[in-house]
C-alpha cells in the first residue's frame, strides 16, 4: 500500500527539519561544494556534517561524487530552491505579522503607562 501523500510530505519536512541540513541545501543551491568547503561554511564537526549529509543523501535530495581526491555534493532536486524560497517568503510574512503585533503591544503599553502616571 502506498504511503499517503500527507505522510510523504510530513517525512520531507522532517528531513528538512534540521538547521545544518537547511544550511547545506542553501549552499548547494548556489552550486556544488566539496565536503571541506561545506565544513568551512557550516561550522560543525566533521562527524555532524557527515551525518546530516547522509540524511540528505538517503532522502534523495543530494548526491555525492568523487572528483579527484575530493567528495563533492550537489543538489539532486532543483525544486528545493523553490521550497527554500517559499520558506523565506513565509518567514518574512510571519515576522512582519509579529512586528505588527509587537507594535500594537508597545502602543498598548504606552497608553497604559500614560494613564497610570
Amino acid at each position: 500500500m502506498p504511503v499517503p501523500l500527507h505522510q510523504a510530505k510530513a517525512e520531507l519536512f522532517r528531513t528538512l527539519g534540521h538547521p545544518v541540513r537547511i544550511r547545506v541545501l542553501e549552499l548547494l543551491c548556489e552550486g556544488d561544494h566539496a565536503v571541506h568547503q561545506l565544513l568551512a561554511k557550516v561550522e560543525v564537526e566533521p562527524s555532524a556534517l557527515s551525518q546530516q549529509l547522509g540524511v540528505l543523501r538517503r532522502a534523495g535530495l543530494v548526491r555525492q561524487q568523487r572528483i579527484g581526491g575530493e567528495v563533492v555534493y550537489s543538489l539532486l532536486v532543483p525544486s528545493v530552491r523553490d521550497l527554500l524560497a517559499a520558506a523565506r517568503t513565509t518567514l518574512s510574512f510571519l515576522l512582519a505579522d509579529q512586528a505588527q503585533l509587537q507594535a500594537a503591544l508597545d502602543g498598548e503599553a504606552s497608553v497604559a503607562e500614560g494613564t497610570e502616571a
